[in-house]
């Protein structure tokens, strides 16, 4: 089973490499641009029967940090 991650950060958890962006598309002429946040996006092939519980654990414990970041879980 095809799995994709998504983790974003929290909403007012400071977005360093996205302000840079942010500021790199307004000196490239992009003016149309609004705040700006980064990502990861991990993709991931489990067996088919892993449990949500099982993919939640992942999850949690490794693949995003709860403090600071949300994610949510795709299956394609």
């Amino acid at each position: 089973m095809k799995l994709r991650i998504v983790v974003t950060l929290k909403n007012g958890v400071l977005d360093p490499q996205g302000k840079a962006i942010e500021h790199a598309l307004g000196s490239l002429g992009f003016s149309g641009v609004g705040e700006v946040r980064v990502g990861k996006l991990i993709e991931l092939d489990v067996a088919d029967g892993t449990s949500d519980a099982d993919i939640d654990a992942m999850c949690q414990k490794l693949l995003a940090n709860t403090v600071i970041e949300n994610y949510r879980v795709e299956r394609q």
